[in-house]
């Protein structure tokens, strides 16, 4: 496939000459062919009806299939950069969450979340099929869409609980019964710093039978070339390093065995045998290639007269390699350059899945029926080097025995001895999505018009996290057990899932798994939903109200599994906890509402009022413990985790006007909105003080306040000038605190201040505390210039800008990343600020008749600003802009 791309770009490149285009967001397609400079509106499906996104009475941005084009967006990430009030936090493809204006409450690792992580607060649906997973929104390659269009704000009354802080539809084209036609297209470009990038595109659409029957079909293979270079490191044990290193044995006549010096804060030295691991066989340039390959196939059928019937196939493979990140300072606190990484173990993130949507459209009189259903099956499987938890007093707990570590072996003339310090995770996720739903509609032009619906889902995730990070020997090999059983080095059991438990996979782990999960979650969900428009002035005066009605069965099974002290000179260790033992089983039901005025003084003129209600069922935290001792050693413990979280839900105001101006030649859209997101769902990962597991609660409240404008000027037939910005203030309104909950701690029912002898800040955040991922100003700008030549040769030049403000990944009073003490960090949750950045763009085009090609460049000034940063894997990690790209596209219509 890759030689037949490369030859076929070059082909199609002597044959065609050089172009481009890019375009920005917004709720018309400006098409450049059009022959008068009205503004060409797209219709969208945001009310579940076909609507002009300029009469739907909310915040609306909508690709239509023309921008797409001219935006030469094929990814997420891409997408997003030109909608303000949106953030995609992603440290590496397919592994991204979209927030929607600030409601975040931030990130910690990627790891486990298929088990751990709450559900996302904005919906992402491929036609009418939700897409929603914890904590990574699946990224849809766009080929031969229709549209997109994303909903700003609760869509809780038509989409559910995953459309909380908005949602996100990629409408696929369907096949057409007039005509056969289809296109190629192939590219090829260089990337800054990188290797190369090519892609190849093929769409056909045959009708079968005149008017009856019909079938599309779309096939992609794109390669994003990598940037991030793996630079030869070593991983060094260093007493100045290694946080709380007690693992050591003490001086002789105040020198260490290896003729260091002992460390002055413990007294320890380490062990003379320590290993020092290396990476140079791991090493190489541009290790983050992306690789997506995919295709849909869509059959629709036509009965009768007022009946459709379409049956899409779709199926997408990602395969994301190496790490996306950068680090500032190596493992072993080198300085690197810009795009440099040090990591010890092959890592990778491959996100498979297959989709398949049936849909019936008809109609009984004059209503409108529609029923669809589709199922989703996903693998992700991801590895991803976890070296730089060795550092940790944890990591350490897993790698060392002897000395006076408090782990295994532990105890006078022991000697300590650490092993490989090259540790990893690796996890495997299978889920599975159902769903079906029925909606009867009125006719359009009723003056009481609407839509009624009921709907069902069945989500299953079936999830094996395992960290490999235990080096110890394993007492799995006879030899090695009974070495240690005479007397000689200690080994340690290798984990299993609990007896009796639900198992993905039975039977003793590998050597080096030291802790992980094997479970199954999931829900079944039914509602039932409406809305109703009600004209007091046809045409004018509109009045709107709607409601749905939920409820959500969850569930949660399985066991987890560690290596704890009782796993010394054993076999098998037992496991940690039985989740089916819990008996997880719960239900979320209630109502969410909308309700909301427009009024249409022209034709060309909405102003609206919508008052909106959005929620997110809550979930399980696998199993109880007690944790946060108040004294450093003691048991005198004041917190129990609790086994669920409960829902949270936001309540959204939103004043808007929408108008097209000069004869349709201007379109400006202003919005303002105030919302109170309540008790907010986060998760949280503390080993100081909670334990060295991942758990959600619920948490602050906060309020947001915001301002939001788009705005289109075709100024002339070939000259339009395009736009979009957001102003948002999002402030934390209450100072909810984590509660002493166990009877006979000292402190009970008050805000715990204290654990282990040291001050524990609020984990909630503070009082007027900006929310995590809340940049306060986005924007971009575009202008294009389209002309004819002669011979009916069309140019067109574009050039593009876009810029985001400051954020910061985490909440307000948390640890700051610059905080000397956490120069190698010993939480996921340090707070990073994430500097403001700009980006442009450029693209020069030619077409005509059926070919098209163009000169595509984004990023031009080549910056490597961070959009994300954190120290979810124990090192400070930084998502740079993908470097400067240019790449030539040529495409034929037949």
């Amino acid at each position: 496939m890759r030689v037949r791309l490369t030859v076929s770009c070059a082909a199609a490149a002597l044959l065609s000459g050089l172009g481009g285009g890019t375009a920005f967001a917004a709720a018309a397609d400006v098409a450049a062919d059009n022959a008068n400079t009205a503004i060409q509106e797209v219709t969208v499906t945001a009310q579940r009806r076909e609507e002009t996104a300029q009469t739907v009475p909310m915040t609306v941005q909508a690709f239509g299939s023309e921008t797409i084009k001219q935006l030469n967006i094929t990814t997420l990430d891409e997408i997003l950069r030109y909608t303000p009030n949106v953030v995609y936090s992603a440290p590496g493809a397919g592994q991204g969450q979209v927030y929607m204006r600030g409601l975040s409450t931030g990130r910690a690792g990627e790891q486990s979340y298929a088990t751990v992580g709450n559900f996302p607060n904005v919906a992402v649906y491929l036609d009418e099929q939700s897409m929603q997973f914890p904590g990574r929104s699946p990224d849809i390659y766009l080929a031969d869409m229709e549209r997109v269009e994303v909903l700003e704000g609760p869509q809780g009354t038509l989409f559910g609980g995953g459309a909380q802080a908005g949602a996100l539809r990629y409408i696929t084209n369907k096949p057409r019964f007039d005509e056969f036609e289809g296109s190629v297209e192939g590219s090829y470009g260089l990337t800054a710093h990188g290797s190369h990038n090519d892609s190849i595109v093929a769409i056909g659409n045959f009708p079968i039978i005149a008017d009856k029957l019909a079938v599309r079909a779309v096939v992609y293979d794109d390669r994003q070339g990598g940037y991030i270079d793996n630079v030869p490191s070593t991983f060094t044990r260093n007493e100045q390093l290694d946080n709380n290193t007690y693992i050591g044995v003490f001086p002789t006549g105040g020198f260490c065995p290896d003729g260091g010096r002992p460390n002055p804060s413990t007294g320890f030295c380490l062990p003379a045998h320590t290993t020092q691991a290396n990476n140079f066989a791991l090493a190489s340039k541009a290790q983050n290639p992306v690789t997506t390959t995919g295709g849909r196939v869509s059959l629709r059928w036509k009965p009768a007269t007022d009946w459709d019937v379409l049956i899409t196939e779709s199926i997408q493979n990602l395969d994301a390699e190496g790490l996306s990140t950068s680090y500032p300072l190596g493992s072993d606190q080198q300085v690197l350059k810009p795009l440099e990484v040090t990591a010890f173990v092959p890592t990778y993130n491959r996100d498979k899945y297959e989709n398949t949507a049936w849909t019936v459209n008809g109609k009984v009189g004059q209503f409108n029926l529609i029923y669809t259903g589709a199922y989703t099956d996903r693998h992700v499987t991801q590895q991803n080097d976890y070296t730089n938890y060795s550092r940790t007093l944890y990591g350490q707990y897993y790698e060392c025995t002897g000395g006076n570590n408090g782990g295994f072996g532990a105890g006078p003339g022991v000697p300590a001895q650490c092993y490989s310090p090259v540790t990893y995770w690796h996890d495997k996720v299978h889920s599975t999505h159902l769903s079906n739903e029925a909606r009867i509609s009125t006719p359009s032009e009723w003056r009481l018009r609407g839509v009624a619906g009921a709907f069902y889902e069945q989500m299953r995730i079936y999830d094996v996290m395992d960290f490999d990070y235990k080096t110890i020997p394993s007492c799995q090999n006879p030899s090695i057990l009974a070495a240690a059983l005479a007397g000689g080095a200690p080994c340690v059991g290798n984990d299993a899932p609990a007896p009796g438990s639900t198992m993905n996979e039975p039977g003793v782990k590998g050597d080096m798994v030291g802790y992980g999960d094997d479970t199954q979650r999931g829900y079944n969900q039914t509602a039932v939903f409406a809305q109703l428009d009600y004209d007091i002035i046809p045409k004018v005066l509109t009045i709107t109200a709607g409601f749905r009605h939920y409820s959500y069965d969850e569930f949660e099974t399985g066991s987890i599994y560690h290596t704890a002290t009782n796993c010394l000179n054993v076999p098998v260790c037992p496991a940690k906890a039985n989740i089916d033992a819990e008996h997880l089983k719960v239900n979320y039901s209630g109502f969410s509402s909308r309700f909301g005025i427009q009024w249409k003084p022209t034709d060309s003129m909405m102003f609206y009022y919508t008052y909106s209600e959005g929620f997110r069922p809550g979930g399980f935290n696998r199993y109880s413990e007690i944790k946060a001792p108040l004294t450093a050693g003691g048991k005198d413990y004041q917190f129990a985790k609790p086994v669920s979280y409960a829902p949270d839900t936001l309540v959204n105001h939103e004043f808007g006007i929408k108008s097209e101006l000069f004869d349709h030649r201007v379109q400006l859209n202003l919005t303002g909105y105030h919302m109170i997101w309540s008790d907010s769902q986060i998760a949280l990962y503390q080993p100081c003080c909670l334990g060295n597991s991942t758990f959600t609660t619920n948490g602050a409240s906060y309020q947001i306040n915001g301002v939001e404008a788009q705005f289109i000027a075709r100024v002339t037939e070939q000259l339009t000038f395009q736009g979009s910005g957001a102003y948002n203030d999002n402030r934390q309104i209450n100072s909810p605190c984590l509660i002493s909950n166990i009877p006979t701690s000292p402190t009970f029912g008050k805000c715990i201040t204290t654990v282990k002898g040291n001050a524990y800040p609020n984990p909630f955040g503070v009082q007027g505390g900006i929310s995590a991922f809340s940049s306060k100003l986005q924007f971009n700008l575009r202008v294009r210039y389209d002309w004819t030549l002669a011979n009916n040769l069309k140019a067109w030049v574009s050039l593009d800008g876009s810029y985001t403000s400051t954020q910061f990944n985490e909440p307000e009073n948390y640890i700051s990343g610059n905080d000397p003490s956490q120069a190698v960090p010993t939480t996921t949750y340090l707070r990073y600020e994430i500097p403001a950045y700009g980006t442009m763009g450029a693209s020069i085009g030619l077409s005509r008749d059926r070919w098209r090609v163009e000169l595509v460049g984004a990023n031009l000034l080549n910056s490597h600003a961070p959009t994300f940063i954190s120290s979810g894997q124990f090192i400070k990690a930084e998502v740079p802009l993908r470097p400067r790209t240019v790449n030539i596209k040529v495409s034929e219509r037949f």
